[in-house]
């Protein structure tokens, strides 16, 4: 007797266990390692976002071989914090391998419950970038979280923390900010939500609640962080915080000279735009930074990157997990010239983080 599969009209298929076979056939360009020599200018090496503590990063040695064989030069480490952690970055990374990595700072935001907190963030900016940080680190918490001695949202464009962004320009370092977060971690956790799995899967990543401002808001505050500060450099982490709109982050590039973007962690969305994302390539390569936001870095991951890049290959996967966590879509690659790639790879990231080797 011939088997027949169930009628899923009666037995439906829960989401969570649907795995499709794409049977479309195309060309493979498989890119192992960056043709020209890279700079991943968004990662995490630290404790701060490790398990219980830890390295994300076990062996020091071991990422440095994973470097080289990708071709990838130097690694932005992100998880600089303050004071004595710093300290530990620091020597575990900057001042063991010299020119292999450059590590930001944070500032500690429970000073935003104190008067004058502007000036104290800034003086402990300045103490950070003294004992040899490469920048500054600002997280999605501003905006969404941290509150002030009244007890009210603080956000990036508070004319309180002027001090803090005055004193990144004086000190000539930029500012990598990272504002809000996907759009769909905004919307509800629905039958509309293109992010639905990842929604389910991280529930405490959802910012649709009414307790937090909305998307559009913290955008708007951004931009008039940016506007407000123009002898301060900023980069918009992944693709400037609006990936899903390539419009806006045009508009941003054309308007503010200070203000760039990084790559990292927006293959997802920037992928499947390629026309668009290549277009807005072309026209501000001087101001996009590669960067992954993979951590700890591996030799795979790399080379998905590596492929959207410089390749035209169409309708492959941006994660090497079975199920593509940002959503079941695939991407097209890039096929950047390389004059564009050699910018993108390195050069911009050079240009604005002074230890990164020339």
């Amino acid at each position: 007797m011939a088997l027949h599969p169930p009628d899923p009209r009666q037995s439906p298929l829960p989401l969570s266990e649907y795995r499709p076979l794409p049977r479309l056939r195309v060309p493979e360009h498989p890119v192992p390692r960056a043709r020209f020599q890279a700079v991943d200018a968004h990662n995490h090496l630290g404790r701060w976002l490790g398990h219980a503590g830890r390295w994300t990063v076990p062996d020091v040695g071991a990422l440095l071989e994973t470097m080289d064989r990708c071709n990838v030069r130097a690694v932005v480490n992100l998880d600089g914090r303050w004071g004595e952690e710093l300290e530990s970055n620091l020597d575990r990374y900057d001042r063991a391998h010299p020119g292999r990595f450059a590590t930001f700072c944070h500032v500690d935001w429970t000073a935003a419950q104190d008067r004058g907190f502007g000036e104290h963030l800034a003086a402990s900016l300045r103490g950070s970038l003294s004992r040899g940080a490469a920048g500054l680190k600002v997280w999605k918490d501003l905006g969404l979280r941290i509150r002030d001695g009244r007890g009210d949202l603080l956000f990036p464009d508070d004319p309180r923390l002027s001090p803090l962004w005055e004193a990144a320009a004086e000190m000539g370092v930029p500012v990598a900010i990272h504002i809000g977060d996907p759009v769909a971690f905004f919307d509800p956790a629905d039958q509309q939500n293109e992010r639905l799995e990842e929604r389910l899967a991280h529930p405490d990543w959802s910012f649709a609640d009414p307790g937090f401002p909305r998307f559009d808001r913290l955008m708007e505050t951004l931009e008039g962080l940016v506007a407000e500060n123009l002898a301060t450099t900023f980069v918009g982490v992944h693709m400037g915080g609006y990936a899903e709109n390539l419009g806006w982050v045009e508009r941003m590039l054309h308007t503010y000279p200070n203000f760039h973007v990084d790559i990292a962690a927006r293959l997802a969305e920037l992928g499947r735009q390629p026309r668009a994302t290549r277009d807005l390539f072309l026209r501000h390569s001087d101001r996009i930074l590669f960067g992954t936001d993979v951590f700890p870095p591996r030799a795979e991951e790399y080379a998905i990157h590596f492929r959207f890049l410089e390749t035209a290959d169409e309708y492959f996967s941006y994660s090497t997990e079975e199920i593509p966590p940002q959503g079941r879509w695939a991407i097209y690659g890039l096929e950047l010239p390389h004059e564009i790639l050699r910018k993108v790879y390195s050069e911009n990231a050079r240009r604005l983080i002074v230890p990164l080797p020339g």
